[in-house]
């Protein structure tokens, strides 16, 4: 009885601060219902979020996009000494960044990236913890909404390289030699529809992909999260085969709408 008292209890406290976050005198000073006002913000519900500027995001979370990295582990290893996984290739210049950082202010965002808030994050829907307990919850997962879903965002360009169906004869780090360090050796003709997605800089990345193969690796394995590779949408270019390989049988032949150039709103574009 005491665990179903303290439930009640805790549901009774719960109605009485969402009903104070719409009660509540604007100079009251009470944090709670402030705080619940704020976690009910239509900012972090469909549809606001997807026209949710960085700037609207940023009026609470501006914490994110300080420099907050530790001059030295616990371990006591200096991050001046060591270089972190991210910083292994020669695209990426600079000291250690913190993770929204490095993809929205490090020089490398800002030459190649158009990540915007919304682009990860699609909303902070307090009741979803646990799929379908609302009317927008996410379909197919256990992924917070708060969170981030990963396989659909962070695997777009930290998946392995998928060298096998490439007809690589081995993982890029050996292969290149054989391919004069060059992406664009192949790919100037094969697969050229490319990047045209809202949250990547295209024409800088094609630029940068003529100077170096690892403006192209860093994306495609170099920086790999996962031992997965992404299905990336099969967009057609011009003098592609006929017929469809088995290993792409299935797959998309356009982006994601959301993330679709034409489709999208760039008001909150930096």
């Amino acid at each position: 009885m005491r665990f179903t008292t303290l439930v009640l209890l805790a549901m009774a406290f719960h109605g009485w601060a969402v009903a104070g976050t719409a009660n509540a005198p604007e100079d009251s000073g009470a944090t709670l219902p402030d705080y619940q006002r704020a976690r009910y913000s239509e900012l972090h519900f469909k549809p606001a979020i997807d026209k949710a500027s960085d700037e609207q995001c940023l009026a609470c979370h501006a914490e994110v996009l300080k420099p907050s990295v530790r001059e030295q582990s616990p371990a006591g290893v200096k991050a001046a000494d060591t270089r972190a996984w991210y910083q292994q290739l020669a695209t990426y210049e600079g000291s250690q960044e913190t993770f929204h950082r490095r993809h929205l202010v490090t020089p490398l965002a800002k030459q190649l990236m158009n990540m915007r808030c919304n682009t990860c994050h699609q909303g902070n829907e307090p009741r979803d913890e646990a799929p379908g307990t609302s009317a927008t919850s996410q379909i197919g997962g256990y992924t917070l909404r708060k969170h981030v879903d990963t396989e659909a965002i962070c695997l777009k360009c930290h998946g392995q390289m998928n060298w096998p169906v490439m007809g690589l004869p081995e993982p890029w780090p050996k292969s290149k030699t054989l391919f004069q360090g060059n992406c664009l050796l192949c790919h100037q003709g094969i697969r050229t529809h490319r990047h045209q997605v809202s949250y990547l800089n295209s024409a800088a990345i094609e630029q940068a992909g003529t100077q170096s193969a690892d403006a192209c690796y860093g994306c495609h394995g170099g920086r790999a999260w996962y031992r997965i590779n992404y299905p990336y949408p099969r967009h057609v270019w011009t003098g592609m085969a006929e017929g469809t390989p088995d290993w792409a049988k299935g797959r998309m032949t356009e982006s994601e709408s959301r993330f679709i150039i034409d489709a999208t709103d760039h008001a909150g574009k930096k």
